[in-house]
């Protein structure tokens, strides 16, 4: 894949937005309603910003220091991903509003965890730090950069993967947590 780097941080800007937009709605709904699941197995929208809250302590950190140790003004104007990169992100990424179903690494599953609203404070605050982070990415070559993944510490993606499997995982719960608000309203 390769994209415009304005282009690609202004899409994951959108996003990011779009993530930020959703969470704040759901400030206003009962400890009830965010604590729901139509059944036990899945989990309730606190649980998917919880989850999601785990990652961005990871990635978050990895981003931000990545960023700030690279000195040098972005002289390119295309990313292009790399291969596993790509792939990655392409796991994330919601086609047509389909959501691929996978399994979840267990320090990350936050299944019946007792969570509060704090939750949705955190994920506020982590969503307004990524934004500052991708303006800041406008200066430099995210091609250029590596960050550290989660999954492994032998692999190293590109800065521009990496905010693209970040913020497509981000927008794959919040749809996921969307749809279990949805399931609320129907039957509380």
């Amino acid at each position: 894949m390769q994209v415009s780097n304005n282009l690609l941080i202004e899409e994951l800007l959108s996003l990011t937005e779009n993530s930020i937009q959703s969470v704040k709605k759901f400030k206003d709904l009962s400890v009830n309603q965010l604590n729901f699941k139509k059944s036990p197995d899945e989990w309730s929208i606190l649980e998917c910003i919880e989850h999601l809250n785990l990652y961005g302590d990871f990635y978050l950190p990895e981003i931000e220091k990545q960023i700030l140790a690279n000195k040098n003004i972005n002289e390119a104007t295309i990313f292009k991903s790399g291969i596993i990169g790509n792939y990655f992100a392409g796991l994330m990424k919601v086609k047509n509003g389909e959501i691929k179903k996978m399994k979840t690494p267990k320090d990350k599953n936050r299944l019946n965890a007792e969570l509060t609203p704090t939750t949705l404070d955190r994920f506020l605050r982590q969503q307004e730090l990524l934004k500052i982070l991708l303006q800041r990415a406008k200066t430099i070559d995210l091609g250029k950069i590596k960050t550290a993944i989660s999954l492994t510490s032998i692999l190293k993606l590109k800065l521009g993967d990496t905010f693209r499997f970040y913020v497509y995982h981000i927008e794959r719960h919040i749809i996921q947590a969307e749809r279990q608000h949805n399931n609320s309203i129907t039957t509380i």
